[in-house]
């Protein structure tokens, strides 16, 4: 049995891979009180209602929160791929991934835990992705890019090969990044510029 941590737009997604996987769906996790049941499933408010040991896969779009709860839990994670995303057999992958529909992880590239590949994001070669980083809808990242943990990349993002991306790094939806991007700022353009520092 499954549970998925996170009633939300996130974790309706992930509700839908998992059942053209037939899996089998406890419900939700959430803190939200006010939710009792979500597409069809009940919610669970007190953790201890489910098993600590619990097979859990968040369904938290925020790294920053992902991070957090991971951290307060002891749930058995799970990775979940769409079946119609395309993932080499020579990628590799830690512990509670969400690969989404349409989205390609190419041979060599490897993801950390708990990182979102988000709908039709494409991940080329020998791509290095770190733990808690989301990457958006559309976005490109080309052959030996590096992205550091807790980062964001933008929807519609394009990353040039051999760019490295620090951690806790915000991108904006559109971005061209040809350039190394240090820790704890937030990018944006075509030519991207630093907007805030963090």
């Amino acid at each position: 049995m499954i549970w998925i941590y996170g009633a939300s737009g996130h974790g309706k997604v992930i509700l839908e891979i998992l059942e053209c996987q037939g899996k089998a769906v406890g419900g939700f996790i959430d803190d939200n009180e006010s939710i009792t049941r979500f597409m069809g499933y009940p919610v669970f408010h007190k953790h201890e209602l489910v098993s600590p040991n619990a097979t859990v896969i968040m369904g938290i779009g925020n790294n920053a929160i992902r991070e957090k709860l991971v951290a307060k839990n002891t749930f058995t994670y799970i990775n979940v791929i769409h079946p119609k995303s395309i993932f080499s057999k020579y990628a590799k992958l830690g512990a509670g991934n969400v690969v989404m529909a349409g989205a390609i992880l190419q041979s060599g590239s490897t993801l950390g835990n708990h990182v979102i590949v988000n709908t039709s994001a494409s991940i080329d070669h020998d791509c290095q992705i770190g733990d808690f980083v989301h990457i958006s809808p559309g976005s490109i990242l080309c052959g030996n890019v590096t992205v550091g943990k807790g980062s964001w990349i933008g929807a519609g993002t394009t990353i040039i090969q051999g760019v490295t991306i620090g951690s806790n790094v915000i991108v904006g939806a559109g971005s061209v990044i040809r350039k190394n991007v240090p820790d704890n700022v937030l990018i944006a353009g075509n030519p991207p510029e630093i907007k805030k520092r963090f």
